[in-house]
């Protein structure tokens, strides 16, 4: 059992510097309780009793049924005490309460999380809060989501739903309380049933990561306390219809819910405005009644935009917003009021002729470039994690993040909106959501009469929650499997009654429905190594058509992070022992070991000789294989036969410390994957391809270039030259085109078997926009097509890159300097090739730390992990929040694949 209350506060004293990991670089995680809320004394929440006001909760005090004998009714009654229960955040499972309050010992170091007993959670916990309004003059609603997996709800002794009601994760409730409020203190009181993802409508994790043991049951939405006159407004939200391709207008349709709460009949005067127009309409109400209210440019003029301001994802305009104000009154008293921001965009999802679904936002064709997203393993919500984590998906040149399950709260698509990242949300695989269709040997048990209403209220509310998001492009109704004929049916008229004007895709994979017909997507992996010319077969994951969820698998984090989240001995097997189960991989018996990974490093670089030099050899094996994919899919995008039309990296991030499906890492550190995409996706680029050597320019802006420059230069491992070709007067348009500059000799007299070929870019003034560095060798490696498996094909024979190691020791100076304003620093990093020999420093990469050593996270390069030529250099700039330096001064450290680390200051 979890320990008694004198037992965790000696552990809190303990792991006061793990504190629920909440010290993170990137901040306290939201929802943790401050020293005067210990002992199980959640904040009291003060309601206004403004109409149309809705205050979340501030917290909980929790506790586990097994340690509670008193009634519901004594539970959930003002004044009850609660000595010893645990503090809990507003939107907090029950271990994330019990990680804060330092129960337990860091989950994300080494196996620590397997010492954490389920049998704790295989029994209902309570969560209880009190809440103050200062009068009853008001009505009083509960309104909520996120409840994992169900729960019966009490205020002030009274039981006021129960757990056939409230159930699943995604279903909205919203619970008239009035009778039963009173002024002064009241209290809420959830009594939380466990979750079992097989078995409900919640969260599962899949082969992701280690499941949390409480399998994150409790509350991780806000619930809200609303307070309002006899006639609620809800649902309110507007629809758009863009007039494409010309975007020179568009309409905007209004929709409201009116509902009368009060016993007798009311008008109500319901006004609003959105982008200076305003207007209203009387609408009676008879006793308990609910109209939908509706504004539309008919009879609205001013609902018809002319030059209206037109939504885009990041690299292709703007992201204005509008805002939509909704009030009702009655006899000139305000009862409710309601806001809902939107944006104006048009976007389509058709077939194309091979079958495969091509987004178009605005009428301009899109290569969707993302990423599988994953929320902290026990839900924590931090904003500011969040966003720091948007920001990397823009640095890194995505546009796209695609949410399997775990559908995050409404300030994530707040965040997409506002930075113009596309989202893909949609139900996941292998769980309860596809246990009706679910192919032989997955998990998820088969639907009972009791779960379609409760999938087809999950998917009302989300709709209901998503549609104005105009970052959301579409919803996948199914991941690996698509719904059969009722179950599509039932999410289909949820989608319809909401609203929902963005394309619905029946699944993730190659699958169809009946009325959706074909995903127009593939799933055909690879999710294990690759060699990185493998994304260039159309066949398979190659480059053809949209791949929902792809990678070469394993992402071997830093040094810095490896040891944050393993032990010695862990990190000694790490590099020594492929075959061995590695906790931080996955409990997926496919997915548990490196093998595959392990040989291939082994195979092409040669073996390990220390964790180090494992490591080393992994940022270089992930940077040519991250990027590969993306460059691979980019050239593709434009192809006459077979194009490619979109790619999701599997995955964008992960929720916890881990080995695989990361294009960084728990901490944000970035190594060769984020690098490696980073340069694949940067506005003008230039890149080989490994299929047909030919040397091809990417347009990835939305303007089109001329008089740019292409060199393309071969070398041996030593620096020496072996073939040098520059073509001038290139141009390439813009929007994901491309042109194809010249092809590399497939011999060249002299070259080494591994070698190394530079590409620069330079525009007409001559300066260098793009530099591109691989390492390639004469023998190629050769792929088992007929062998190919689920998650990957298999390699007979791997290239020969074991040259790399004979390559001699290339000096490299550093000088840094940082400036800092609001908040912000930049650190500027100047670094030189002093060698006086031949021999580039390969893949150079630059950390910024602290006094300690430690990185300093986030953080955002212009560039990293370069390849310099003796005599030449290279400006970096790294920008980051000042206060992440934690008072110390920033240093830079330089290391490379053969150049020695040093660490210069860089005040």
């Amino acid at each position: 059992m979890f320990p008694r209350p004198a037992a965790h506060r000696r552990l809190a004293t303990a792991a006061v510097t793990l504190g629920l990991l909440c010290s993170l670089d990137t901040g306290a995680w939201a929802g943790s309780q401050s020293p005067a809320e210990s002992h199980g004394r959640a904040r009291v929440t003060r309601v206004p009793s403004a109409a149309g006001t809705g205050t979340a909760l501030s917290g909980y005090a929790i506790q586990s049924t097994a340690r509670v004998s008193d009634s519901p009714s004594a539970v959930s009654s003002p004044g009850y005490p609660t000595t010893g229960w645990y503090p809990a955040g507003p939107r907090s499972t029950v271990l994330a309460a019990l990680l804060a309050d330092g129960v337990y010992a860091d989950p994300f170091y080494s196996t620590n999380q397997q010492k954490i007993p389920k049998a704790d959670f295989q029994v209902p916990w309570w969560y209880r809060s009190d809440f103050t309004v200062a009068d009853t003059g008001q009505r009083t609603y509960l309104d909520f989501s996120g409840v994992i997996s169900a729960a019966d709800v009490y205020v002030n002794g009274k039981q006021v739903a129960g757990t056939a009601d409230v159930t699943g994760a995604y279903t909205h409730h919203e619970l008239d309380v009035t009778p039963l409020v009173r002024a002064g203190t009241n209290t809420v009181a959830f009594r939380i049933r466990p979750n079992e993802p097989n078995k409900n409508l919640t969260m599962g994790w899949i082969d992701w990561l280690q499941p949390p043991p409480d399998q994150n049951m409790g509350i991780v939405r806000d619930v809200l306390v609303r307070r309002g006159g006899p006639v609620a407004l809800r649902d309110a939200h507007v629809m758009t219809a863009l007039d494409v391709p010309s975007l020179a207008s568009a309409d905007l349709t209004v929709k409201a819910r009116a509902r009368n709460d009060s016993d007798t009949a009311v008008t109500a005067e319901v006004t609003g405005s959105v982008g200076g127009t305003t207007f209203t309409k009387a609408v009676p109400l008879a006793a308990h009644e609910t109209k939908t209210v509706t504004f539309t440019p008919a009879d609205t003029p001013g609902l018809h935009l002319d030059s209206p301001r037109v939504w885009w994802p990041a690299g292709m305009g703007g992201q204005p917003l509008y805002d939509l104000y909704l009030t009702a009154s009655v006899s000139g008293t305000v009862s409710d009021t309601a806001h809902q921001s939107f944006g104006i965009r048009d976007v389509q999802a058709p077939l194309n002729s091979d079958g495969a679904r091509q987004y178009r936002i605005n009428g301009r064709r899109l290569l969707v470039k993302g990423g599988g997203w994953s929320p902290d393993e026990f839900l924590r919500w931090d904003g500011t994690y969040v966003e720091d984590r948007l920001k990397y998906a823009l640095d890194l040149g995505l546009n796209t993040i695609r949410l399997e399950g775990h559908i995050e709260p409404d300030e994530f698509f707040d965040l997409a909106d506002r930075y113009g990242i596309l989202t893909l949300p949609g139900w996941e695989c292998c769980d309860k959501w596809e246990g009706q269709v679910n192919g032989s040997g997955e998990s998820g048990d088969t639907w009972t009469d009791a779960d379609y209403p409760v999938a087809k209220a999950s998917m009302a509310a989300e709709a209901a929650r998503l549609r104005d998001h105009p970052s959301v492009i579409s919803f996948l109704i199914g991941s690996d499997f698509a719904p059969d004929a009722t179950i599509e049916k039932n999410y289909l008229d949820a989608l319809k009654a909401a609203d929902w004007q963005t394309p619905v895709v029946a699944a993730a994979s190659d699958k169809s429905s009946p009325q959706l017909g074909s995903s127009g997507m593939k799933m055909t992996g690879p999710y294990d190594w690759v060699p990185p010319g493998y994304w260039y077969a159309k066949r398979e994951g190659g480059a053809t058509g949209f791949n929902s969820e792809t990678s070469a698998g394993p992402d071997i984090p830093t040094l810095d992070t490896l040891h944050r989240m393993m032990t010695p001995d862990e990190l000694d097997t790490l590099w020594k022992n492929p075959g061995v189960k590695q906790y931080h991989r996955s409990p997926s018996s496919v997915f548990g070991t490196l093998k595959i990974y392990d040989n291939a490093l082994t195979g092409r670089y040669g073996a390990p000789t220390g964790l180090t030099d494992y490591v080393r050899k992994a940022q270089l094996a992930q940077y040519e294989a991250v990027r590969a994919q993306f460059e691979a899919y980019q050239r593709g995008a434009t192809d006459a036969s077979k194009p490619a039309t979109g790619v999701v990296y599997w995955m964008f991030n992960s929720g916890w410390t881990s080995l695989h499906w990361q294009l960084m890492d728990r901490y944000l550190d970035q190594g060769g994957a984020y690098f490696g995409a980073k340069k694949a996706n940067e506005p003008l680029h230039v890149q080989y391809s490994y299929d047909d050597r030919s040397v091809v320019v990417v347009g990835n802006r939305h303007a089109a270039a001329s008089g740019l420059t292409v060199r393309a230069t071969l070398f041996n491992p030593d620096g020496t030259q072996k073939y040098d070709r520059t073509v001038t007067g290139v141009s390439v348009n813009g929007d994901g085109a491309r042109s194809t500059v010249l092809t590399l000799p497939s011999s060249v007299s002299g070259l080494a078997t591994t070698y190394l070929v530079r590409l620069t870019l330079t525009d007409s003034s001559g300066k260098e926009v793009s530099r591109n560095v691989y390492w390639l060798s004469t023998r190629p490696d050769t792929l088992d097509w007929d062998n190919t498996d689920w998650y990957h094909t298999p390699t007979t024979s791997y290239a020969d890159l074991k040259g790399l190691a004979s390559m001699a020791r290339a000096p490299v100076s550093a000088t840094a300097s940082t400036v800092s304003s609001d908040g912000t620093s930049t650190t500027t990093v100047t670094l030189r090739a002093t060698g006086d020999g031949k021999t580039p420093s390969l893949l150079t990469d630059v950390h910024l730390v602290d006094a300690a050593g430690k990185p300093v996270l986030p953080v955002r390069w212009s560039d990293n992990e370069v390849s310099l030529w003796p005599g030449e250099s290279v400006t970096l700039t790294a920008t980051y929040r000042t206060a992440d330096l934690h008072g110390s001064a920033p240093r830079v450290r330089v290391s490379g694949w053969n150049t020695a680390q040093q660490t210069v200051p860089a005040r």
